[in-house]
């Protein structure tokens, strides 16, 4: 009850680059301090703590970056009291390769985007608590029937642009190049991978769209490409939030080729230079924006509103 009388701060995750320095500059000094190493001899290689960002922390912030590292300065601490010597010793040398004997096993297996996409599959972006994420929307025909079935663990407003996609493709089939029949004639089905995960939001909104487009046209969408927006029963992209974190996520995938909705320019500037300089951003307003610049090939289809003209109609001269 008392939330409108608060100033609600929201604080945008950290980039890669901004963990890394953040790292080097105070959470490993610190660390280091606090186990007793600052005057031990001890060398960590330049590729460790980058490797640990990557594969044993997923969050938004450092905290579990922070508690990595304090494990490790207390495994070596712990170290070189059972191995200390009166004779003098070589700086003991922390290895990336050698992080499964400090660290344990890894938490998080290396991510990268999808070599190919089958037709019915596009590539999505979310925001999530620990930052954001890449999604993979796969759809296909179910002969019989015209049910709409939406699996993934997915929330009540996710399904709802689940429906909001389909019934936009229907409304549009003729004008799109789809032939209206299939709806009546085949169920659909659409999955979000990762069933174990909650996820809701309107965000996915476009990438159902696109991956139900897909699988309808015939034509694969490009592999290269990540896309986010909410879509409208009127086949419009609106605007979401969370761009920062679904611009650093789909950097970190190797995804250089990005879709957002118009609405959304202002806020590239939230994202940092150096991921903002390696991507290439295309802002679309409607369903069919994204169609043209996100399958292999432009599909052919008339824009609402839009007409070829009537033969009947005589051609006006000077």
């Amino acid at each position: 009850p008392l939330m409108d009388r608060m100033e609600i701060i929201r604080l945008p995750g950290y980039s890669h680059q901004e963990k890394l320095e953040i790292a080097n500059r105070y959470l490993w000094p610190r660390r280091l301090k606090e186990a007793g190493l600052t005057d031990r001899p001890l060398t960590l290689e330049a590729d460790v703590i980058p490797h640990i960002i990557k594969r044993y922390t997923r969050e938004a912030g450092v905290r579990q970056l922070e508690q990595m590292l304090g494990r490790l300065t207390r495994k070596i601490a712990l170290h070189l009291a059972e191995t200390a010597t009166d004779e003098p010793v070589s700086p003991l040398v922390i290895r990336k390769v050698d992080l499964g004997e400090w660290l344990g096993i890894e938490r998080f297996m290396p991510e990268e985007a999808r070599k190919t996409l089958p037709l019915g599959v596009a590539t999505g972006l979310a925001w999530t608590e620990s930052g954001g994420d890449v999604l993979y929307v796969e759809s296909t025909l179910l002969p019989g029937g015209s049910d709409l079935t939406i699996t993934g663990h997915l929330g009540e407003v996710m399904q709802e642009s689940a429906q909001a996609a389909r019934s936009y493709l229907w409304s549009r089939a003729k004008s799109l190049g789809i032939d209206p029949a299939v709806f009546k004639d085949n169920g659909m089905h659409i999955h979000v991978p990762e069933g174990a995960i909650p996820k809701d939001g309107p965000s996915a909104g476009v990438t159902m769209a696109t991956a139900l487009s897909s699988l309808l046209l015939g034509i694969p969408v490009r592999k290269d490409t990540a896309m986010t927006g909410e879509i409208s029963l009127s086949g419009l992209v609106l605007p979401v939030g969370g761009i920062k974190e679904k611009l650093l996520a789909a950097h970190r995938m190797g995804l250089r080729r990005i879709l957002l909705p118009r609405a959304n320019q202002k806020d590239l500037r939230d994202v940092p230079e150096a991921v903002r300089s390696e991507m290439e951003v295309v802002f679309v307003e409607s369903i069919e924006d994204v169609l043209q610049h996100v399958l292999t090939h432009a599909p052919s289809f008339s824009v609402p509103g839009t007409a070829e003209p009537s033969q009947a109609e005589p051609t006006p001269t000077d």
